[in-house]
């Protein structure tokens, strides 16, 4: 199944958060025969059968809920597919940070790269074959 990281990482978030404020998800959610990745798969068959293109987060994060609460449910097959997530992405200042010396280290990068390949030497190309009067 290839789903995007950052709904796999949306969807984890939110059922983290629930089982921190809910004792009796916490029960669901810590069931030996239920996992993270036949959650995000029940939740795109359930996508994938409803016939729509978009849902709220409140929908499929219920959806999540729903897989872990009921015992016995049909996940159904994997399915290759990208995900959307309509959420802005909040780094900290440390991230930032991060992010801003690995751009620097990569344009310092390119920029040498180019400055250490070899030149090409231009080809004297004569345009006619006349002989001429200077070669002997």
């Amino acid at each position: 199944m290839k789903s995007t990281d950052h709904f796999k990482n949306t969807i984890q978030a939110y059922l983290e958060e629930r089982v921190a404020s809910d004792t009796l998800f916490e029960w669901a959610y810590t069931k030996e025969n239920k996992n993270l990745d036949d959650c995000i798969t029940y939740i795109l068959n359930a996508v994938q059968k409803s016939g729509c293109n978009g849902f709220t987060s409140e929908e499929i994060f219920s959806m999540a809920v729903h897989y872990y609460d009921e015992t016995d449910i049909e996940i159904g097959n994997p399915i290759n597919c990208n995900v959307v997530v309509n959420h802005t992405v909040v780094l900290t200042e440390e991230e930032k940070e991060e992010a801003r010396k690995e751009a620097i280290q990569k344009a310092h990068n390119e920029a040498y790269n180019r400055v250490m390949q070899p030149k090409k030497k231009a080809k004297r190309v004569e345009m006619n074959n006349q002989p001429s009067l200077f070669d002997f």
